[in-house]
């Protein structure tokens, strides 16, 4: 589980419900959370908002962009160190037992993208293909990621759209009314809740999403560049240790330092600070 988002999510809707409960005079008081929820606001800030970011995407990329929202609490799938000291050892085991000897360990393997690599490699794929197919299934899921990343973007830009129009819609509710002194109150709760809503969706739900959701994919995109260069290295027949050196390039600082430690601390060029 990501802690960080987590923490940071949790955090501003308490920092936000005290800002709303206390009072330095009387004390905390909860009954002015009551004051906050107004449902013709909801309806056309969060419905408006939602309809139009579903209007301009297909219910597939719709659904499964908001399904994608507890990818943002979890961690990443894979670490890259670990891909990393993988490759390498299948890199060994190619350099000591042939190609052929890879199959086995291929078919055994969970992360489907590097099994299939490594089955094109076995099957004798030439490189060049090897890399293309893999290079293009890499942009498709690239593509298909930033297709869900964007339904939280567009979210994020109704949101206070909508909240401004529901502003209006009070405020004229609020001006054909000013003979009434009993309808100001629940107009002007509108003009302003509205405003409220849609800077709390678009601050406190979307833009963490679609920030966080941006990470994992690039991250993701990073660890299979990082599967298709290992697996092309180890096609060309190259020294494990060359392998090795090449995708360490992939690291941070930080990062190849971790690597190395991890790996028993006989991995050489440690990256200088950045």
């Amino acid at each position: 589980m990501d802690i960080a988002t987590l923490i940071g999510v949790v955090a501003c809707l308490v920092l936000m419900i005290f800002g709303i409960v206390f009072d330095a005079t009387a004390g905390i008081d909860f009954g002015k959370i009551i004051n906050f929820v107004d449902i013709p606001s909801v309806l056309i800030t969060l419905g408006g908002s939602m309809m139009i970011t579903f209007a301009s995407h297909s219910i597939e990329e719709y659904v499964a962009g908001l399904a994608a929202y507890s990818k943002i609490i979890s961690n990443p799938a894979g670490n890259t160190g670990e891909i990393i000291q993988q490759i390498v050892a299948l890199s060994n085991t190619a350099r000591k037992e042939g190609l052929l000897a890879l199959e086995e360990q291929a078919r055994a393997m969970e992360d489907l993208f590097m099994q299939k690599g490594l089955l094109l490699i076995v099957d004798g794929t030439e490189p060049e293909l090897v890399k293309s197919v893999l290079e293009a299934e890499i942009d498709a899921t690239d593509a298909r990621h930033k297709g869900r990343i964007k339904v939280w973007e567009d979210w994020a830009a109704q949101g206070p759209a909508w909240g401004m129009i529901g502003t209006l819609i009070g405020l004229v509710n609020m001006l054909q009314n000013m003979d009434d002194p009993s309808a100001i109150g629940p107009a002007m709760a509108v003009a302003l809740l509205t405003t409220f809503y849609g800077s709390l969706v678009a601050n406190w739900i979307c833009f963490p999403a679609s920030t966080k959701l941006g990470q994992r994919n690039d991250a993701e995109y990073t660890m299979r560049s990082i599967i298709v260069e290992g697996l092309l290295s180890i096609q060309a027949g190259e020294n494990p240790r060359v392998t090795e050196e090449k995708l360490k390039s992939f690291l941070a600082p930080k990062e190849r330092e971790a690597y190395e430690a991890s790996a028993g601390g006989d991995s050489g060029g440690g990256g200088g600070g950045e």
